[in-house]
């Protein structure tokens, strides 16, 4: 178990560093937004405008991967916390001990994980 507690502890890490670069948390919700690109000059013509704005729907999809997953690795870590650890949110079933070595904050169990996508 404790081994899972420092994978999951690291990669909560990685995340917040990845996290860190191309978005801001708001302290008073905890939520992450992307950055938007920093404007070098106050007139930008078209072409520079929708680059701006692709860029930041970029950001946004990655914050809400990140988020994600990250939001997947607090709550194995209260899982283990509270003793659930390893337990599929599907069917309430173990979940099998490869899957947790490859991804420790799999939620569900290998019959169940095409359930919920």
């Amino acid at each position: 178990m404790e081994n899972y507690k420092n994978k999951l502890i690291e990669e909560k890490a990685l995340i917040e560093s990845e996290l860190g670069g191309v978005a801001i948390k708001h302290e008073e919700t905890g939520v992450w937004e992307a950055k938007p690109v920093e404007e070098t000059y106050t007139e930008a013509d078209e072409n520079d405008q929708a680059d701006r704005t692709e860029d930041y729907e970029e950001r946004s999809a990655l914050v809400n991967t990140l988020g994600d997953r990250l939001n997947d690795v607090l709550a194995s870590l209260a899982d283990i916390e509270s003793g659930k650890f390893g337990t599929c949110t599907v069917c309430g079933m173990k979940i099998e001990e490869d899957r947790l070595e490859a991804n420790p904050a799999a939620r569900t169990c290998k019959t169940c994980m095409n359930k919920v996508n």
